[in-house]
């Protein structure tokens, strides 16, 4: 059954991949610049790049899980929106705030944007991910605790189902953890040691909880499969994801100054990480192998088939490839560090987010899939955009190994600068992946345009 309140989840999709497409765009221009050094420059400075492009990561991200959010709860709970106009307000607060934030990076020098912003008052910027100005913080905490409250009530007066619980634990866990990016202290180690508490507990942490909502969900929805089956796989993944996630935060540890213990802790743990995320991928397709019909949305069961795979291979593979401390020793920082975050962010929570918006658009505007001509579109856009992201991952991975051995196994190791030259080849195969995938989204934002004759049954 559908729920009208459901129909506010769209702007927000719309959102994201306006959003997505920004992030995209400056990641092309960051990675021109590995290159052309002066590419762009003074208009466009590396480090103003650098910060669009994981800002917006992380605000289409957060639009990402609102929409799905308010698409999926009224759905879960058997019961309209609490407040959709609610709903629709934080949408509008939330665009403006991030497009005047990001405006801000664009056209006002750093200092003094902070000095514009009340930074003296409660220093806060000037954090790698972190670097939003006091009022958008603000403005983020107001926007997730008025969109929790939403979220929240709409469950409390509905159906309570293991899905639902999950996503309000991330939610509100991501809420949460989210206020440590208000403590910046003075000391050097305190600060890395609570930023990770954002940073890691977050995309180690509470976010898998959404992400393993919104996978159980979607193959609830495409598969058939009893209710019951898919809550006890989602009960085992978030254990497995809590404790490993949480103690493997020692992972970050190793060379800030913390106590030595947390070099077995930080390796045991973060090693084990990859299990909850070969359980995604067993769980994905144990349940389209026995589903129970054939859903005509076959976009939606490829990427969350995708989704298992690749967030197994990013999050789990290349996350241990360097996780062990004495591997870590020599690869901290370097491009492993970038490959594995690529492949992370984009196999975990890029493709749920894609997911849930393949599944959910075309039952918003009445039709239970799109035409068979704009899901062919659709999945070639999922290969080129997956097939791209192997391939910067598996470039930003050659330029890494060589760069640690370069720099830092050699026995006459070369300057950071030098070793920069001599994996360029690297960064420029990284870039042509990036036009890959750039064309990969295009054609997935097409998709959405294209009618055909054999439209699916409305529901």
């Amino acid at each position: 059954m559908q729920y009208q309140s459901q129909a506010v989840a769209k702007p927000y999709f719309i959102a994201a991949i306006a959003l997505f497409t920004g992030q995209i765009l400056f990641g092309l221009i960051m990675g021109m610049q590995y290159v052309v050094g002066d590419f762009l420059f003074p208009e466009i400075p590396f480090n103003v790049a650098r910060m669009v492009h994981t800002n917006l990561l992380i605000v289409w991200l957060l639009f990402g899980f609102m929409g799905a959010a308010y698409y999926m709860v009224p759905e879960e709970s058997e019961t309209e929106l609490y407040s959709p106009k609610l709903a629709i307000a934080l949408f509008w607060i939330f665009l403006l705030a991030g497009a005047a934030t990001v405006l801000g990076y664009l056209f006002v020098p750093y200092a003094t944007l902070a000095e514009l912003t009340g930074n003296d008052l409660l220093a806060t910027m000037g954090r790698e991910f972190l670097e939003q100005p006091l009022p958008t913080k603000l403005g983020i905490v107001v926007v997730a605790l008025a969109f929790l409250f939403n979220i929240t009530m709409t469950v409390l007066k509905g159906r309570k189902t293991a899905i639902s619980t999950v996503l309000l634990i991330g939610l509100w866990g991501l809420a949460i953890f989210f206020l440590f990016s208000f403590y910046n202290p003075h000391n050097l180690v305190k600060d890395k040691y609570y930023w990770w508490w954002v940073v890691h507990l977050w995309v180690e942490g509470v976010w898998e909880l959404i992400l393993g909502a919104l996978l159980a969900f979607v193959l609830i929805k495409v598969t058939g499969v009893d209710r019951e089956v898919i809550e006890k796989w989602l009960y085992v993944i978030i254990t497995l994801t809590l404790v490993t996630g949480i103690i493997g935060t020692g992972h970050h540890y190793y060379w800030i100054g913390a106590p030595e213990y947390w070099q077995w802790w930080g390796s045991i743990f973060s090693a084990l990480e990859p299990i909850p995320f070969f359980a995604m991928t067993v769980f994905a397709f144990n349940m389209v192998n026995r589903r129970r019909r054939e859903h005509p949305n076959k976009a939606a069961v490829l990427w969350a088939l995708g989704t298992g795979v690749m967030a197994f291979l990013g999050a789990g593979v290349w996350g241990f490839l360097h996780t062990l401390a004495p591997v870590n020793y020599y690869t901290h920082g370097s491009q492993i560090t970038a490959a594995h975050g690529h492949m992370a962010f984009y196999g975990a929570y890029v493709m749920v987010v894609l997911t849930l918006i393949s599944y959910a658009m075309p039952i918003i505007r009445g039709r239970a899939a799109n035409s068979n001509k704009a899901q062919v579109l659709e999945m070639w856009s999922f290969w080129l955009m997956t097939i791209a992201m192997v391939f910067i991952t598996l470039f930003l991975t050659a330029a890494g190994i060589l760069q640690v051995w370069l720099q830092r196994v050699a026995e006459v190791p070369m300057s950071f600068m030098a070793t920069q030259d001599q994996v360029a080849l690297f960064y420029w195969m990284r870039e042509w992946a990036g036009v890959m995938f750039l064309i990969g989204l295009i054609v997935y934002i097409v998709s959405f345009f294209v009618n055909g004759d054999d439209k699916a049954t409305a529901r």
